[in-house]
């Protein structure tokens, strides 16, 4: 599994700063990076892809674990079963 953790934000998303904060906090405890992507840069096209409606999203490699509100207890057990 990736050490990474990616994160796809938008400008002026009341979400996103709560998804921040849950992956920083797994991010310190897990030992991952974190990359952040905008949600309208070529380089997010993981998104739609998925079809994700609206920011943000939560990736561990090409894994979706979450998006809008992200449930830190959720993406706990998506990373159990992933790793």
């Amino acid at each position: 599994m990736t050490s990474r953790l990616t994160l796809v934000t938008a400008v002026d998303c009341h979400l996103c700063g709560h998804a921040r904060s849950v992956a920083q906090r797994l991010a310190t405890e897990l030992k991952f990076e974190i990359h952040e992507l905008a949600w309208d840069s070529p380089e997010a096209d993981v998104v739609r892809r998925d079809g994700v409606p609206f920011p943000p999203a939560l990736y561990a490699g090409d894994q979706l674990l979450g998006y809008g509100r992200i449930s830190e207890g959720g993406v706990r057990r998506r990373l159990a079963r992933v790793s």
